[in-house]
């Protein structure tokens, strides 16, 4: 199978721009490595940067570096300005009620952290149940069974299938009156199962529960839309949505984060301060205590000012066919296993090569030039469930080619010389 010529729809209006284009925007893409053009298959751990968002960060630290809501002066306000104004566009992004509900934090696991410290010590008491899926990131994972430990609480967990889809007749099976909350992957991180959440939040919506969403992987390929899909919490982070690292989003329901109380105390979540007694600060400052990551922020809106020119539409319809593209020519290779194959899948293509271990798969791949990630993925009980140690994964995004994945193919190949 080899590539054919292809251009990506972009633009506000719909015009047709060129892929090779939209590359020229990632300088990290020009680069050799290890004397071949780079070939970058792992953005589902970090995404590259465009232009845009490099420029913005440099931009507000060579003209408007100030602190944010404290200063009177001309570069605070600027700041300021700039900071708040990438709340809103996140606030669109998603199409979430208010800027209020848009609590920036370091990213999808300091915002599952911060429910589970805020809400979940709040409200769980011993015999209360909290309910995940076999298919969490360890940061999905962990904080709840922190919580479960501390509070004599039971941590329950929904099954999945062999190819890798929630068997969802199984989560409301576990769905009663003793669980607190619901939290789960939007989309896999290791599998690129994207869950039918939408379905699943009126699942557990019909019992009372509230839902949490683990949406790092789907922020930067999916459509969001916060008042359509009803969930209560939802969390991303800046560096998987082409945006820097450090900073990320928790989305909640208003009336749920006014009744929250903060998890960390300090600068700019207080209202007022006596040795005696502290009164907080508003939504969203309530949950974002000292000096945020102004230019990580900023970083972030840039980041969805590109996303958002390019169209989610397009990006969705350039990734799918890219995506069916190399499962078809990863389904050639000779001895390839893929590990993941729901009928609903995001751009992730996890596999196992014969006997080869995935780390020399890795190894192999990276003096061609091929970036691709190896191992547990963060999800170890996910791949205990699924029988094998650890997986290569090779992960796609809108600026990848067919020839990307035909070089992939080609790299496979020489593991199996290597290690026939």
């Amino acid at each position: 199978m080899r590539a054919q010529g292809q251009s990506l729809r972009t633009g506000e209006r719909g015009s047709p721009q060129s892929l090779d284009r939209v590359r020229a925007d990632f300088p990290i893409l020009e680069q050799r490595v290890r004397g071949k053009p780079l070939v970058y298959l792992d953005s589902a751990a970090t995404s590259q940067k465009p232009r845009a968002v490099i420029d913005a960060i440099a931009n507000f630290y060579l003209e408007d570096n100030a602190n944010v809501h404290r200063g009177e002066h001309l570069l605070s306000e600027r700041a300021t300005k700039a900071y708040e104004d990438a709340r809103g566009k996140v606030k669109r992004f998603i199409n979430a009620a208010h800027d209020h509900e848009i609590v920036f934090v370091r990213g999808t696991t300091e915002a599952v952290n911060l429910i589970a410290q805020s809400y979940g010590r709040s409200r769980v008491r011993a015999g209360d149940e909290i309910v995940i899926t076999e298919m969490e990131h360890h940061s999905n994972i962990v904080p709840w069974q922190m919580l479960c430990e501390e509070k004599g609480a039971v941590l329950r967990v929904a099954p999945i299938d062999d190819d890798g889809q929630l068997l969802l007749d199984g989560l409301e099976r576990l769905l009663g009156p003793r669980t607190r909350l619901l939290a789960l992957a939007h989309v896999s991180n290791a599998l690129g199962t994207i869950n039918p959440v939408r379905r699943i939040v009126e699942m557990a919506h019909r019992h009372q529960i509230p839902v949490l969403l683990d949406g790092a992987q789907a922020a930067p390929h999916l459509a969001l839309d916060m008042q359509a899909l009803g969930c209560d919490f939802y969390a991303f982070s800046g560096h998987k949505l082409f945006g820097p690292t450090g900073i990320g989003v928790l989305y909640g329901r208003a009336e749920l984060l006014e009744e929250m109380p903060p998890w960390q105390g300090g600068g700019d979540m207080i209202s007022s301060v006596t040795f005696e007694k502290t009164t907080y600060n508003k939504l969203p400052y309530k949950f974002e205590a000292g000096t945020p990551d102004i230019a990580g922020a900023i970083g972030l809106g840039a980041a969805i000012d590109y996303v958002s020119a390019l169209g989610l539409p397009a990006i969705a319809a350039h990734e799918h066919d890219l995506l069916s593209y190399a499962t078809e020519a990863l389904r050639q290779v000779p001895g390839l296993r893929l590990i993941g194959t729901a009928q609903e899948k995001a751009r992730v293509l996890s596999f196992l090569l014969g006997e080869v271990h995935p780390h020399d798969i890795g190894t192999v791949l990276d003096r061609e030039g091929i970036a691709i990630r190896t191992g547990h993925h963060c999800a170890q009980p996910l791949m205990r469930r699924l029988g094998v140690a650890a997986t290569a994964r090779a992960s796609l995004a809108f600026y990848n080619r067919r020839e990307d994945v035909d070089a992939l193919v080609a790299g496979l190949h020489k593991v199996r010389e290597v290690f026939e």
